[in-house]
């Protein structure tokens, strides 16, 4: 029996259409990036640094806008390119985000204000300028996490964060209600990207050590790799969801539903 070859089934499912991707010159973003590409759609993708938007535009052929979604001047500027050279968008993966590990004894104020500007305020403006692009059919996810209901220590901020985020998917839903524009959560597991390293502060051994930690407490026996999260994207982004709102997908082996 031969095997099927899903690459060429989904090679036009997004085919004609416009997607962002915030936060897409690496890890998942840049995975979903990628997916979406191959599946069709033309793809921009945002960052903070201009040298990896380059590179991740040199070998895609995307178009890479730099910008901070937590700077309204910014997101401002990465609609207006996208209106003025596609004049729509029908599918957005807010994406870009950012965390580090911090106790409760030990948790800053300007920890907090860092990663609930990024994670929660540039989010929700990032959705809100979106929309103004977006009409019927197209298609909103958000980029979760299931830590934000494992209570993992040492990871309240961002898991606060997250909670947030799994909350405006439910009110946005409704805020939509009538113009068919759908909004769907995705909540990565362990899912081992460079962030683990320029955002944790976590060393090599550190990052195999919690593999192995993960692997054993997952019901898959492994950790997760970029491009199946950016399936389950490009899928809540489909029309093959289209009557899937509002709802939170994780992709994270089992681990956090056990």
């Amino acid at each position: 029996m031969t095997s099927l070859d899903t690459s060429k089934i989904h090679a036009t499912r997004h085919a004609g259409k416009i997607a962002l991707v915030t936060g897409g010159s690496s890890g998942l973003g840049l995975a979903t990036a990628e997916r979406l590409m191959r599946e069709g759609a033309t793809v921009y993708i945002t960052g903070r640094r201009q040298a990896e938007l380059d590179a991740v535009a040199a070998r895609l052929g995307v178009t890479a806008i730099q910008g901070d979604i937590a700077n309204m001047q910014d997101l401002d500027r990465i609609f207006a390119t996208i209106r003025e050279k596609s004049g729509r968008l029908d599918i957005l993966f807010a994406n870009a985000g950012g965390g580090e590990f911090a106790p409760l004894g030990q948790i800053t104020e300007a920890q907090f204000d860092k990663y609930f500007d990024i994670n929660v305020k540039g989010t929700l403006f990032t959705v809100q300028k979106a929309i103004e692009l977006m009409g019927p059919g197209s298609a909103i996810v958000l980029n979760g996490s299931m830590v934000s209901i494992k209570g993992a220590p040492a990871f309240g901020v961002y898991a606060a964060t997250k909670a947030a985020v799994r909350s405006f998917a439910r009110t946005w839903s409704n805020d939509l209600k009538g113009r068919n524009i759908r909004v769907n959560v995705v909540a990565p597991g362990t899912v081992v990207t460079p962030g683990y390293k320029s955002e944790l502060g976590m060393s090599d051994q550190q990052i195999a050590e919690y593999s192995d930690y993960v692997a054993s407490v997952t019901p898959l026996g492994r950790t997760g790799e970029p491009d199946e999260v950016a399936k389950a994207v490009s899928f809540l982004a489909s029309d093959d969801a289209s009557y899937i709102t509002g709802v939170e997908l994780f992709v994270d082996g089992g681990q956090a539903q056990i």
